[in-house]
């Protein structure tokens, strides 16, 4: 199984590099028996504050925005669909929660991809799901447990 991350830096920041977000999309995407791709676009916040009006009616900007493709045609490789990360979102979290940078981008990361694969946390026992599948994403990449972090909102 291969997974191919179409990265598409559209801001200036500091960000981690294209091998690292490749690895922490595998790590997400582990569950899946067949080649797939996805992009991840790296924004601004007034992109981010655009796309999260335009498409969940939520002003200002937010961490990681999934857009799953949807079709009924099978496709090799599966097209997952899109990530838009906001940079500066991203940087000021882990620095107000007092985490590694490096680490909160992987949560965002493997947190964007399980979107992605159809996982939510809209309700009590989906959100418990998904962050039990986050932590053992990322404990297996030696990062702790995000949701042990006051603070921490995805």
């Amino acid at each position: 199984m291969a997974v191919t991350v179409d990265l598409q830096q559209a801001c200036e920041g500091d960000v981690p590099d294209t091998q690292l977000i490749q690895r922490w999309a595998e790590s997400a995407l582990k569950q899946m028996n067949e080649d797939c791709e996805l992009s991840i676009r790296l924004v601004d916040e007034s992109e981010s504050a655009e796309l999260n009006e335009t498409y969940r009616g939520k002003a200002g900007p937010t961490n990681v925005l999934s857009f799953p493709f949807d079709t009924e045609i099978e496709l090799t490789p599966v097209l997952l669909g899109d990530l838009v990360i906001c940079v500066p979102v991203v940087e000021r979290e882990a620095k107000a929660q007092s985490k590694l940078s490096e680490h909160h981008w992987a949560h965002i990361v493997i947190h964007g991809c399980l979107h992605l694969l159809g996982y939510d946390h809209i309700d009590d026992a989906d959100a418990v799901e998904m962050e039990t599948l986050e932590t053992n994403i990322l404990t297996s990449l030696a990062i702790k447990d995000p949701y042990q972090v006051q603070g921490n909102d995805i």
